[in-house]
């Protein structure tokens, strides 16, 4: 099997992935990929113990290397079999605390570089029920990239990508190579460089943004906060004949459903629109092994009428899909700047991404997924949550950045699975809020959803 890494030439991390694990360095940001599943049966713990063992192999038998010198490219190195020991608690919790005991385990040490990359523990819960929770860092793979990683631990599959060992590499031999890598790259990196400078003068030439209001002062802003991260389900049948009722189709009533929480949620900018951030996975095959392989696309949705008719945002989405392929984003003409920007200003362009004037919806549509991704020890969980979440974030960062919000879905075993991740600036941030906020929204377009 021949195993493809973007861009980038043997085991370097692409430009993209270094960024992001270099951003995450810089601002202290642990961004993670989560799945949960909840057993309402008997769990086969010798199918749990062997899915530990296989889980770390391929994408999430890995780690990353940084080169000896600070503007060399990040290598990955192989880090095959369990990153750390299965976490098992059979004393059981109340079977409401399922989300709680999540978020927790959402909370451990997980590092790209340094290790474990990834986690994963098992809790007993009353009326016989058990979860199972594995966590991972955002910098090893994203959400297609772990869900690969699930599938191809209950099959057994134990791939080895063929990364060789950390600290392979004698140290000036290391620093020689890279040092060749970047002396042959400097005709990419200048033409890089001559982008930044016409991007920073259009900047400085574009009309001064408005002002933003002035917050006021957070009461704690060093305070650690966990952002509330919910799971709702809906049956797959009324969310398709609802999405056809509308006239549009499974991805636009998503999007829909994601404008309409967003206006509830105070992230409806002057114009009326809710922006949404929608992420399109590219990865070509699953012997592509980039840690994150996504377009950002961008989509300005009104949601004054999405509850009536979808036709308008079917549209929307179609257009904004086509200007992507058709206009790539330049952000992508500058990547090869990445190893050579200073620490400080990676934080600040990072901040500075985060703190959008526009406030928008991260949308994510993974589309159909097979059943075999409900199954950890072998049979289908009753239910499978999975989700982008961010581990604890200073409140003042939060509430100065306009907070967030993340709406990720999937087509699974007769069930949409919508995981949202929220924070609303000035407002009150409880689950039992987000979850009611979801059910009215849901309300709106005729739909019931369960929460665990």
């Amino acid at each position: 099997m021949e195993f493809t890494n973007g861009t980038a030439e043997g085991n370097r991390l692409t430009l993209w992935d270094e960024a992001l694990v270099r951003a995450n360095r810089a601002t202290g940001r642990v961004q993670m990929i989560q799945v949960v599943w909840v057993y309402e049966h008997p769990v086969n713990m010798d199918q749990v113990r062997r899915f530990h063992r296989n889980f770390g192999y391929g994408m999430a038998g890995r780690r990353v290397e940084r080169s000896p010198l600070p503007f060399g490219r990040y290598r990955w190195v192989s880090a095959l079999g369990p990153a750390a020991p299965l976490h098992i608690n059979t004393d059981p919790l109340p079977r409401e605390q399922i989300s709680d005991w999540a978020d927790r385990w959402a909370q451990v040490t997980v590092d790209p570089e340094d290790g474990p990359g990834w986690q994963m523990a098992v809790q007993s819960f009353t009326d016989g029920v058990t979860a199972i929770s594995v966590v991972g860092s955002h910098c090893l793979g994203d959400g297609v990239a772990a869900l690969l990683a699930v599938g191809t631990a209950v099959a057994g599959a134990n791939i080895d990508i063929g990364y060789p060992p950390p600290l392979s590499r004698r140290t000036g031999r290391a620093i020689l190579e890279d040092l060749r890598e970047t002396v042959r790259e400097l005709p990419t990196i200048a033409r890089a460089a001559r982008k930044a400078v016409k991007v920073l003068r259009a900047g400085g030439e574009a009309a001064a943004a408005p002002a933003k209001p002035v917050r006021p002062p957070v009461a704690d802003p060093d305070e650690l906060v966990i952002v509330p991260a919910i799971t709702t389900y809906v049956d797959l049948a009324e969310w398709d004949a609802r999405a056809e009722a509308l006239g549009g189709n499974g991805y636009s009533l998503l999007a829909a459903i994601s404008a309409k929480l967003g206006e509830r949620m105070g992230r409806r900018n002057a114009d009326g629109n809710v922006s949404l951030l929608i992420a399109i996975s590219d990865r070509t095959s699953e012997t592509d092994v980039r840690a994150n392989a996504m377009t950002l696309v961008n989509a300005k949705v009104d949601p004054t009428e999405v509850t009536k008719d979808l036709s308008a945002t079917r549209g929307i989405l179609r257009e904004a899909l086509k200007s992507a392929k058709d206009q790539p984003d330049e952000i992508l003409e500058l990547m090869p700047l990445t190893p050579l920007v200073p620490k400080r200003l990676v934080k600040k362009v990072a901040d500075m991404m985060i703190a959008s004037d526009d406030m928008p919806v991260v949308c994510s549509n993974m589309g159909d997924l097979p059943p075999v991704l409900t199954c950890p020890d072998g049979t289908e969980a009753e239910y499978t949550a999975f989700y982008g979440v961010d581990q604890a974030t200073p409140r003042g960062e939060l509430e100065h950045g306009d907070g967030q919000l993340v709406v990720v879905s999937g087509r699974i075993s007769g069930k949409i699975i919508i995981g949202i991740v929220a924070y609303q600036s000035g407002a009150e941030n409880s689950k039992a809020r987000l979850r009611d906020l979801t059910a009215q929204t849901l309300a709106e377009f005729d739909l019931t959803g369960v929460f665990v």
